[in-house]
């Protein structure tokens, strides 16, 4: 059993259409569910200085960065999943990034929805296919 089905079956929740969730919804969970990777990985590679951990957290979770691994991970999408990253990618958002370009903040709420979308199918195997492809291609060593 999965910790998504963990949460659905303890708080008493049941399934729901995941193509009736907005891109905007799909990049709020995905945000956290990509951040919570990252950091897991930082943190299992070595124990660190929570400052240190912060930094090597912060330097792949921008959108900057985020936005780079878009790209480079287009070729390796499906069409449902490239379908869902460009919903993403084009939703219409209130909030931007403090330090990006909207270009690099819709493309980073494009793979934020994406990863959301995997995460809400319970398909964590290709989240973490697509983070590490990712990281590799963006020469990325955390």
């Amino acid at each position: 059993m999965s910790f998504l089905d963990e949460i659905k079956l303890d708080f008493k929740i049941e399934d729901v259409d995941i193509n009736t969730y907005s891109p905007l919804t799909l990049a709020f969970i995905g945000d956290c569910v990509f951040d919570l990777v990252i950091r897991s990985v930082i943190v299992c590679r070595a124990n660190r200085q929570p400052n240190k951990l912060h930094k090597l957290k912060a330097n792949v979770v921008k959108a900057q960065t985020q936005s780079e691994m878009a790209k480079a991970l287009m070729e390796d999408m499906t069409e449902e999943e490239a379908a869902v990253y460009k919903r993403g990618r084009n939703a219409h958002s209130f909030s931007s990034a403090k330090n990006a370009s909207i270009q690099d903040y819709r493309r980073a709420t494009g793979l934020e929805a994406l990863i959301g979308y995997l995460y809400l199918l319970n398909r964590s195997d290709r989240i973490l296919e697509l983070i590490s492809l990712g990281l590799r291609k963006l020469e990325i060593d955390i």
